[in-house]
């Protein structure tokens, strides 16, 4: 064979800026830090109004809040990516992330996400107070450290007590605004943190098969669908009862809210159970993208309860 019969291998074209860019930011899972924020603004309202007996925080203040706990949640993901990239690897539906096609390199994505958690740090602390920024430093640590590499690929309760990094944002902005910490705040966190089971749990029952080709121990892959639905409908059932204990500090506009978004999120999670205790065919991803809407119908009302301003139905327990 001639020498001029042997193909030279051709170089790969050097990638476009935008690329780059794409890739880096889907490391930082935007859909989820939009979710996050979501629930942060509400926060500060309440905060703000309830307890600070204000009007609404500042616009500054709200920016300052969310460009800090975006790039705290960017952190935490982007670092989260560096661990699961082997995991990824093996799930349909995480096999398109930047490490797994090899359009990050590992350790870029280490440095990447290491300087958005200081980053985000310096920034809450400077425009907020260092209180927020704690917390904020708390919330990517548990997510990284005590989620991500103790619990997730160890137990099925990965994401009862891994979740509770992701019900941080809403103490990262009441504190930002006060200062401090109280009670409505702790209320919110446990709202998000009631809610995460049933939201996850759904997605897994839908990708069930990823998570066992993976080795995750997701409740799904080690118990049965009956198993996993009664468990749903009792998270759903506390969450929905937890929500109800911030009505001292809200209106009757929260109330009803609360009471009707509530029955409804139920209504869906009973009929999962039945249909999964029949042996019929489940839809888990219905009650999946229920819980977003509940999430944030919940939390646009705990805003505008703030915002229009009526007499909270139990002032007394409020400053």
């Amino acid at each position: 064979m001639s020498a001029a019969s042997v193909s030279a291998p051709v170089a790969a074209p050097p990638r476009r800026a935008v690329d780059v860019l794409r890739s880096y930011l889907a490391l930082t899972k935007t859909r989820i830090i939009e979710q996050l924020l979501v629930v942060t603004v509400p926060a500060m309202f309440l905060a703000e109004r309830r307890w600070q007996g204000g009007t609404l925080p500042s616009a500054w203040l709200v920016v300052a809040v969310l460009v800090g706990g975006a790039m705290a949640a960017a952190s935490a993901h982007a670092l989260n990516c560096v661990l699961d990239a082997d995991i990824d690897a093996l799930m349909k539906r995480t096999r398109r992330r930047p490490l797994v096609r090899d359009e990050v390199p590992r350790v870029h994505a280490l440095v990447f996400g290491l300087v958005l958690g200081a980053a985000s740090a310096v920034w809450l602390g400077l425009t907020t107070n260092w209180l927020a920024a704690g917390l904020s430093v708390a919330a990517i640590a548990f997510y990284v450290l005590v989620y991500t590499l103790l619990l997730k690929r160890r137990t099925s309760q990965n994401i009862v007590w891994g979740g509770a990094a992701g019900c941080m944002p809403v103490v990262i902005g009441w504190a930002a605004v006060t200062g401090s910490l109280a009670w409505p705040a702790l209320v919110m966190f446990g709202v998000i943190f009631f809610w995460t089971p049933p939201h996850f749990w759904a997605l897994a029952m839908r990708y069930r098969e990823d998570y066992a080709a993976a080795g995750v121990p997701m409740l799904p892959v080690v118990a049965t669908p009956v198993q996993v639905s009664v468990r749903i409908v009792i998270y759903a059932w506390a969450m929905v009862a937890w929500s109800l204990l911030l009505l001292p500090a809200t209106s009757w506009i929260y109330g009803v809210v609360a009471v009707v978004a509530g029955g409804w999120f139920l209504v869906v999670a009973h009929r999962l159970h039945t249909a999964v205790r029949a042996g019929e065919t489940t839809k888990p991803m219905k009650l999946f993208h229920l819980s977003n809407t509940y999430l944030c119908v919940l939390f646009v009302a705990i805003a505008v309860d703030a915002a229009v301003g009526f007499a909270p139905l139990v002032p007394a327990l409020l400053p």
